[in-house]
């Protein structure tokens, strides 16, 4: 059940990003497009299950000095080996995502994953921890992406869905949605929605006002 929770929580209960906010800079800056959003998905995946494996296998072996210098270089090399094939076998979407495979690195999610769980459980519910927030993860930028990218081009994956005014259709082309702003309304809206149902998701408030004592009337 444990190890279920692991895979299935980060989904909605505990997503990386409507609820820790956390990859929230490749979530503006690149789902503008499905494609580019969906490649990011998966290569934010592989790096989060290769990396809390690869902690959680030498866990027991990293002495507190040296502990994030280790994290940070396991996650260094998995980035770099993605970015690398990308180059390689996908040019076209290297030259899309730019330098947002290689900030992968500096992505809070994957070093909050290694810190939080890859640091203090075996390797099959690091595993499954990596999956699980990596699908939360896709699944925020794969929802904010088809409501950019087929309202403001009226295109998924590069196909037109919506005949454009200027070909004698009825969509008229809305560039206020491919811009990095929208995601960041898209996103907001999200969480307002997820809160609203996931009450106790709702953040208390940080100051409460005092009581006044019965009977003392306020200055």
């Amino acid at each position: 059940m444990a190890l279920n929770r692991s895979l299935t929580a980060p989904l909605i209960d505990k997503n990386p990003i409507t609820l820790h906010v956390l990859g929230i800079c490749s979530a503006l800056a690149i789902t503008n497009s499905l494609m580019s959003s969906l490649v990011m998905s998966v290569a934010l995946t592989i790096v989060l299950i290769f990396s809390n494996m690869a902690i959680s296998l030498v866990r027991h072996h990293l002495p507190s000095s040296v502990r994030l210098i280790v994290q940070i270089t396991i996650i260094a090399s998995a980035v770099t080996v993605i970015d690398q094939f990308l180059k390689a076998y996908m040019p076209d979407a290297a030259r899309t995502l730019s330098v947002y495979v290689a900030l992968i690195v500096t992505n809070c999610i994957v070093l909050g994953r290694a810190e939080a769980c890859a640091m203090s459980n075996d390797v099959k519910t690091s595993i499954l921890d990596a999956l699980g927030n990596g699908f939360g993860y896709s699944l925020v930028l794969i929802v904010v992406a088809t409501i950019r990218e087929l309202l403001g081009a009226g295109t998924l994956l590069g196909y037109q869905l919506f005949e454009l005014a200027q070909n004698g259709g009825w969509f008229q082309e809305n560039q206020l949605f491919l811009l990095a702003p929208s995601a960041f309304f898209i996103i907001g809206f999200l969480i307002w929605l997820i809160r609203t149902f996931k009450t106790e998701q709702n953040e208390q408030p940080d100051f409460r006002p005092m009581a006044l004592p019965t009977g003392e009337k306020r200055p």
